[in-house]
């Protein structure tokens, strides 16, 4: 598996990953942050995996069915050809919510003749922990369990033989098949009329979703399957958004830089959110805002970088030593103990999401009072903070530093904050916080600007160029036609793209250096050639990029600069928001307030 050619599937509780050869490589239940039944991407020995091995193979072709999350493998073999359609049930229930099981469904549809396979079933429950039992229940399931150490269940029906599936027999399909995995026990008899109706409803689901996405006149099927990849990274219960649906894929193979992805970070979050309401999709901002202030309660509350996808606020980290690693790069983590860091860019995002909540919906944003409140409780923070020191963007796990990018979204903050309070009509903030916008400005142009590299560099007094300070024009620092900007986009171009790549920065960290290309990072660049005039080199660049993704559109956290293949967690929301980013900056795109507002609504 050379650049990560797996497919995604969920529902907003959990999600999968299937190879391009249809192996069920990972997946975690009941929700995205549990423990792992399937982790062979991790361990190929020890991780377990649900593969289907054709006799007579002569090929397999994956694709999703358009403008869902059902990911068709078809396989043609000698003795015939059959299509596995995997997913994870998601549609609306006769009561109005969501019915979302911890389920995964194998819908295995017969096209022509009797082509025979076996089905090597391999669940490691717990992190492959401990050794997985199965067995085969007299109520005519498998049930899969931990016999010692933390106590985990796994339930398989299927209309195949649950012998069969056990003991790896070889299967003639004659017929259209199913297997259903579930954490939890059924109490309905499943059947292939059930399994199908659930497919149906699952892909009306997402085709309804997918239309209520506008339409851009460009890049329509790259934004369209990037869209459909932050919806399942959005947690349907609390609202949260996930950075990436994995843990510990490396940033480069054979070294230490793997971390769990598997958390809500403000900053991914809120860039996620903001994205998607300007293609149509208010619900999810709608539902990420209540997550925010679920987890903010208090006007005393701190603010971390990171939560647990239900609010938890501890996410001790751990290794698993026992697994080998994707590709033998150890460790793999379980939680995140960036978690404690102080990183002064969260506040600026967080609001810059709350001001075009409030421009998009003026008077009718719902609990507007409760952000009133959090937008001045992040001003008293800010207003505490903005001088001092912190970990950055990147998370440095090393000392603390004035970062130019932590400064500008401080800038961001206020700026922000004086938005809000004049659409609210409440001018008695106006003044004061403008005072505290004008503070940040003028330190950040006279200390974070080199005269001798003509550029705004990493961190205050630093030579070094950081990818991170392209976003000053994105966020309204600075405009596209100031002179400093053009110098400071070449600038970093010049020393931190390799190969129409680009590094997040260059310098040593407390891991050593920087290896492979953060991919948000190259369309950072691509955005900012575009907006300085460059467009025929930035559309050009776009074009290439978007060529590294997998066999399914997809993109993980980082690309290798040599050999291109995806490195990183996966697929990661950076990525994908990116993309759409840059589309939308192509097209030059602006959406009408009144564009069947009452229909986005109910996405």
């Amino acid at each position: 598996m050379k650049n990560l050619n797996y497919g995604v599937i969920g529902n907003c509780r959990s999600a999968a990953l299937i190879s391009e050869r249809g192996s069920l490589d990972w997946l975690c239940l009941p929700q995205f942050d549990s423990s792992s039944a399937f982790a062979k991407i991790l361990d190929k020995d020890k991780g377990g995996s649900f593969e289907i091995v054709p006799e007579n193979l002569l090929e397999v072709k994956q694709e999703y069915r358009s403008k869902t999350n059902i990911l068709k493998t078809r396989f043609e073999c000698v003795d015939g050809v059959f299509e596995i359609l995997d997913f994870m049930p998601r549609y609306l229930s006769d009561n109005n919510s969501y019915y979302a099981p911890p389920d995964v469904i194998r819908f295995f549809r017969l096209v022509y003749g009797k082509p025979t396979f076996r089905v090597k079933y391999n669940p490691q429950l717990d992190y492959a922990r401990n050794q997985t039992q199965n067995f085969i229940s007299e109520e005519g399931f498998i049930k899969s369990y931990t016999a010692t150490g933390n106590y985990d269940s796994l339930y398989l029906y299927s209309s195949f033989k649950n012998e069969d599936i056990l003991n790896s027999e070889l299967i003639s399909l004659e017929k259209n098949e199913f297997c259903v995995i579930s954490y939890d026990q059924k109490l309905l008899e499943q059947n292939i009329e059930r399994v199908y109706l659930k497919l149906q409803r699952t892909k009306t689901y997402w085709l309804n979703w997918s239309e209520k996405t506008k339409i851009l006149p460009e890049y329509n099927e790259q934004v369209t399957r990037s869209a459909l990849v932050l919806k399942l990274l959005s947690y349907q219960k609390s609202g949260a958004v996930l950075a990436a649906l994995t843990t510990s894929l490396p940033e480069t193979i054979g070294e230490v830089r793997n971390w769990d992805y598997r958390f809500c970070w403000i900053r991914d979050g809120s860039m996620v959110v903001k994205i998607l309401t300007q293609l149509g999709h208010y619900n999810v901002a709608k539902r990420y805002l209540k997550f925010i202030m679920d987890i903010i309660p208090e006007k005393n509350e701190k603010i971390q970088i990171m939560y647990g996808i239900n609010g938890e606020k501890k996410l001790t980290e751990y290794e698993l030593e026992h697994l080998s690693g994707y590709e033998n790069s150890q460790p793999v983590r379980v939680g995140n103990a960036a978690y404690k860091q102080k990183q002064n860019d969260i506040y600026g995002i967080l609001l810059d999401l709350i001001h075009q909540q409030f421009e998009t919906f003026e008077n009718s944003l719902e609990h507007s009072e409760e952000l009133w409140t959090i937008v001045r409780s992040i001003v008293k923070v800010v207003e505490v903070n903005w001088k001092k020191p912190d970990r950055g963007i990147w998370e440095i796990r090393g000392k603390s530093l004035h970062f130019t990018f932590s400064k500008v979204m401080c800038w961001v903050a206020f700026d922000r904050a004086v938005k809000i309070a004049s659409l609210l009509k409440q001018e008695y903030y106006i003044s004061k916080w403008t005072v505290l916008r004008h503070s940040v400005k003028d330190d950040i142009l006279k200390k974070a600007w080199s005269r001798e590299k003509q550029a705004f560099t990493q961190y205050y007094g630093s030579a070094d160029m950081d990818a991170s300070v392209l976003l000053m024009e994105t966020y309204d620092f600075i405009e596209a036609k100031d002179p400093k900007f053009k110098s400071t986009v070449l600038t970093i171009q010049k020393e931190l793209e390799h190969d129409g790549l680009m590094f997040r920065y260059k310098n040593q960290d407390d891991f050593g250096t920087p290896k492979s290309a953060f991919t948000i990072c190259s369309f950072w660049l691509i955005n900012s050639l575009y907006k300085i005039g460059k467009k025929k080199e930035a559309k050009e660049k776009f074009d290439k990029l978007l060529q590294y993704s997998n066999h399914l559109g997809l993109f993980a956290e980082d690309i290798d600069f040599d050999t291109k293949r995806m490195l990183g967690n996966f697929p990661q929301a950076y990525s994908h928001l990116a993309i759409i980013e840059t589309a939308l900056n192509f097209s030059n795109y602006k959406f009408d307030d009144d564009d069947n507002l009452l229909d986005q609504l109910t996405s």
